[in-house]
């Protein structure tokens, strides 16, 4: 492993002004990465009243994954020459933009189902999966320049994501009841939020993040160490370019992306059978395979609410010292014993009632976002910033990768299921 460059921290004590507002607006720019997309895993009691015999959990999330895969493959392998500033903001409006259509969509069809609306919907959610590589690759890869506690709360606002949309939905779900089409004012209201927050998130990302402080100084870092993609956002912070500092000219002295995976793959590994796991469980297998109890039609979105406050205490969970695995052996057992989790699915939702159910998506909530955060914070440790850069979007190509595997693995609960397809 390259040691990491001569340290900055004597030099530049002032690196810490700004520290709490960058945590906080990277826990938004978190919310932002994902709103748009828990949105919808919460509105799905309206789309399977739309759109009955589609299977619209699980063919929407096969349709997001590929997309977010290929577009992070190919954003990966020029990662080094991409501005992370554009790359960002791009990705923040296209959120915008494809959470827009689809209110745009639900508009101009009144609501009616059929193939046309759902290949629409489709498409706007391709673009959405576009939207997560540019967006997650960009700001892990970004904030993997500065220190663990911007990663972390970024991850946690992923989590935070899918509590407030799983609130909001129960709210709106309750509110509208009795109402005439209830179930479709509710959908709107969600997609009208998720569109105001993305907004939101390109005005924070374009105008106060790169103004920080602590941002400017791990910025100005990664430059002297050879980084290319920051030149724009230290540009936008005030601060004229730093390339001419940089003691790695050209990058000829960096690890490639082969190397840096040979020695974080467990890192990588770990990831891809993390969210494959998680994958083939949500949200299809809540929506599909977990059979009528006492909740009723709230029953699915009990469950994925439990497991998305679960998953955001996860996140936090680490944050306590004794808590978090480092141990690299540690974090990969505790990876593979979570598969123990498939079969006590299955065995739950044949015989088991709603309270094992709960339970058992509280476990597999926590520890989906326990495992993010640790294999997250502690990957880019020891190297410098343009590896730093590379390793973040290495690290989201097997999230993705995951996903998409967990998403093909998820049309598994069906076989046996009666008028499955």
């Amino acid at each position: 492993m390259v040691p990491m460059a001569e340290s900055y921290e004597n030099q530049a004590p002032e690196k810490l002004q700004g520290k709490h507002q960058a945590i906080a607006v990277s826990c938004v720019l978190g919310i932002g990465n994902l709103v748009s997309w828990y949105s919808l895993l919460t509105v799905g009691d309206y789309y399977y009243q739309v759109f009955p015999d589609y299977h619209p959990a699980r063919v929407l999330t096969f349709v997001y994954t590929p997309f977010a895969l290929g577009a992070i493959m190919v954003l990966s392998y020029y990662e080094s020459k991409i501005s992370t500033r554009k790359r960002n903001l791009t990705g923040y409006i296209l959120f915008t933009i494809s959470s827009f259509l689809l209110i745009v969509l639900d508009l101009t069809t009144k609501g009616h189902g059929g193939i046309g609306p759902y290949i629409g919907i489709c498409a706007i959610i391709a673009l959405l999966g576009i939207g997560d590589a540019v967006v997650r690759g960009g700001m892990l890869g970004d904030l993997s320049l500065m220190c663990p506690e911007l990663i972390q709360s970024f991850t946690a606002g992923l989590g935070v994501a899918g509590v407030l949309t799983s609130a909001f939905r129960l709210i709106t779900k309750a509110a509208f009841a009795k109402s005439d089409d209830g179930l479709r004012k509710g959908a709107i209201i969600f997609l009208a939020i998720s569109t105001f927050i993305e907004f939101l998130c390109v005005i924070l990302y374009a105008y106060v993040f790169p103004k920080l402080p602590i941002v400017k100084y791990y910025r100005k870092k990664a430059a002297s160490e050879g980084s290319k993609t920051v030149s724009a956002d230290l540009a936008a912070g005030g601060i004229q370019s730093q390339s001419d500092l940089s003691d790695d000219d050209s990058g000829n002295q960096r690890l490639s992306n082969k190397e840096l995976f040979l020695e974080s793959r467990d890192y990588a590994t770990n990831l891809f059978l993390t969210y494959a796991l998680t994958m083939s469980i949500l949200p299809g297998f809540l929506y599909e395979n977990t059979g009528q109890h006492g909740l009723g039609e709230w029953y699915a979105l009990v469950l994925i609410a439990v497991g998305n406050c679960w998953d955001l205490v996860g996140r936090y969970a680490p944050l306590v010292k004794w808590l978090k695995v480092e141990n690299r052996k540690g974090l990969t057992i505790t990876v593979l014993s979570r598969y123990l989790l498939v079969p006590a699915f299955y065995f739950t939702a044949k015989y088991g009632d709603q309270g094992w159910m709960i339970m058992l998506i509280s476990v597999f909530g926590f520890t989906n976002g326990y495992l993010t955060v640790c294999i997250l914070t502690i990957a880019p440790k020891g190297y410098k910033g343009p590896e730093k850069n590379a390793l973040g979007n290495l690290m989201v190509i097997f999230i993705a990768a995951g996903a998409f595997a967990g998403s093909a693995l998820g049309w598994l609960w069906l076989i046996g299921k009666e008028n499955a397809f």
